[in-house]
């Protein structure tokens, strides 16, 4: 077969919100992962210099305040953020919000 299909809501979160998607769909090289997330969540700082990843974050539904290095970005829905490998990131939710995450080096 030449595609995967999966519903994410069917995937265990790993952990709270985050619905990693590349192993059930079977991807190479891309990670995706949705983000479910409610109010005054926070998300750990990381980055993924060790990897190459670089990371594309799409809010769909919500308000974020992203931190890329020491830049404070506020996110609306619609707002889209590509963040390099070496890059410090960490999300800080000011409302209940949905995020597709999607990363590969």
């Amino acid at each position: 077969m030449s595609y995967d299909r999966l519903d994410y809501t069917e995937v265990e979160p790993i952990a709270e919100g985050m619905h990693f998607l590349r192993e059930p769909l079977n991807c190479e090289e891309l990670g995706v992962t949705v983000v479910e997330v409610s109010e005054g969540w926070t998300g750990k700082p990381h980055d993924h210099a060790e990897s190459g990843e670089e990371e594309v974050y799409v809010l769909l539904e919500g308000e974020v305040t992203m931190e890329v290095d020491d830049e404070e970005l506020s996110l609306s829905a619609g707002d889209t953020v590509r963040v390099d490998p070496d890059a410090t990131r960490q999300l800080h939710v000011e409302s209940d919000s949905q995020l597709v995450v999607a990363g590969a080096p």
